[in-house]
């Protein structure tokens, strides 16, 4: 089984090897020790998920859906089963997108400081090289010292041209630059960086905004996306993050990075049902190809092996 995405699949398993190890034990416990679904084999199951980091309202409505799928259909024998088609439900983020139009696809990526904002721009560029787009990167991030150097090295990985100004520059007028920049050079991605500076919330949001109506008016004919990136190794925090960023822009899409030294990766569920922003990207790895495109078929199996 490998879903839409049949490659992912064995990087999924290994990505996913902290998890599933975690879960596979207390899952062979409470699947292979009973029978029949008892309120206690359901009490088992939802301390599982919940230490899973599947969260709690999720970690409810999964145990509650497989009580109902078994009682309603006596036909289902195998509650692990169920369990996993329950799961794979879940963890379908549908489309797998803003479909692209016009000459040009501009997305915007955002984030806290440390979750992996650069190297998911520099392996998202590389995603978009190998299939044969040309790409432009606006270092709009102009605070942090090092974010402009960092970008640049992973533009020329990448093959992707760099627009950026001097440290402390307005972010809007760099994001503007770029726009006209990656349609005067004819490209086919233009992916901006952010700022990821938490102290203020007040500064970031106008910040934000401002970016925001810049692509909205310069970029009204192309495909607008904005990509949240999250580290799954933060479990719950990354979802108090993906909050309040919903508040802040119009979220079309989670990048979640660190997947391979987590054993969160219930994390997925959780974003996917309380916030209903799909996960487009699964980060597996430091090499320049390890960002994956998101498959709930094939992360399903990796989690419950």
């Amino acid at each position: 089984m490998g879903g839409k995405n049949p490659g992912l699949l064995p990087k999924l398993m290994e990505g996913l090897k902290k998890s599933r190890e975690d879960l596979k034990d207390k899952m062979d416990s409470i699947f292979t020790l009973r029978n029949k679904l008892d309120p206690e084999m359901l009490d088992e199951l939802e301390e599982v998920l919940i230490t899973a980091d599947v969260g709690v309202e999720t970690s409810l409505e999964i145990v509650s859906a497989l009580n109902k799928s078994m009682k309603k259909n006596s036909n289902i024998t195998d509650a692990r089963e169920e369990l996993k088609r329950i799961l794979r439900e879940m963890a379908d983020t549908g489309a797998s997108g803003v479909p692209d139009r016009g000459p040009l696809k501009v997305i915007l990526i955002v984030g806290v400081n440390g979750v992996g904002k650069t190297t998911t721009i520099g392996k998202l560029a590389a995603l978009y090289r190998s299939e044969g787009r040309k790409v432009t990167i606006a270092a709009a991030d102009t605070f942090r010292a090092a974010a402009i150097e960092q970008l640049e090295v992973w533009g020329r990985r990448a093959g992707a041209d760099i627009i950026k100004h001097s440290e402390g520059s307005d972010p809007a007028a760099v994001v503007f630059d770029a726009l006209s920049a990656a349609k005067a050079r004819k490209a086919d991605v233009l992916i901006c960086d952010t700022a990821g500076r938490l102290h203020n919330k007040k500064n970031l949001m106008e910040e934000l905004r401002k970016v925001q109506r810049i692509i909205n008016r310069e970029a009204r004919d192309c495909s607008r996306e904005t990509y949240l990136v999250l580290d799954a190794t933060t479990g719950q925090n990354a979802l108090a993050q993906a909050r309040m960023f919903a508040d802040i822009a119009d979220i079309t899409g989670i990048v979640l990075t660190k997947l391979d030294g987590s054993a969160k990766g219930g994390i997925v569920l959780a974003i996917n049902r309380e916030l209903d922003i799909p996960v487009r990207y699964v980060g597996l790895g430091e090499g320049i190809d390890d960002l994956q495109p998101f498959d709930g078929d094939a992360f399903v199996e990796a989690l419950l092996g």
